[in-house]
């Protein structure tokens, strides 16, 4: 290889590997790029990951990834790359360059990371009271404390029910606005 190809070789990986740290929905390209990324310590974890995320892997059109994400969203852990390949009805083998980036990781029920918030000026007196600590007392005075105004943020539901602070503690991973 003459110098000359060695040296835009180096400068296009050079700008490759500067696009993959600096654009987190970068869209890899090839087999190369994958494994630069996972070089870097990108990955992807399946159980967490977006629409964008799942996007950056090539060959994986829009409605597939919007497909695995509701999978997730819905409660299901994907455990292994054949759990992907069933979930897209795909042999296992033509997904397997996606390895090095995919981050497969279990969290259980009452992980942080698995609770799906729920708005407080939408939810009903039952969602509440699905909230650890969240009486029906306190989901019937949300509910009805959320008209004619809703509630904008955490801070104003505290500062309209005079909730104590370890009852908002309680609620901070809990409620949307």
């Amino acid at each position: 290889m003459a110098w000359r190809d060695w040296f835009v070789n180096a400068t296009q990986s050079q700008s490759i590997r500067s696009r993959i740290l600096s654009d987190p929905y970068y869209r890899f390209q090839t087999l190369e790029e994958l494994q630069l990324a996972a070089s870097l310590g990108i990955q992807i974890d399946v159980n967490q990951a977006g629409v964008d995320d799942w996007l950056r892997l090539p060959g994986l059109s829009i409605h597939q990834a919007r497909s695995l994400v509701e999978l997730t969203q819905s409660g299901v852990h994907l455990h292994a790359l054949e759990d992907i390949a069933a979930a897209l009805g795909q042999p296992v083998q033509r997904l397997n360059h996606w390895k090095p980036v995919l981050l497969f990781c279990y969290y259980d029920e009452d992980s942080l990371h698995t609770i799906r918030p729920i708005n407080a000026n939408t939810a009903s007196v039952e969602a509440l009271l699905r909230i650890p600590g969240v009486d029906t007392y306190l989901a019937r005075t949300i509910v009805q404390n959320r008209f004619p105004h809703p509630y904008r943020n955490l801070t104003h539901l505290q500062r309209r029910l005079s909730l104590p602070s370890d009852t908002v503690s309680k609620l901070l991973h809990h409620l949307k606005f």
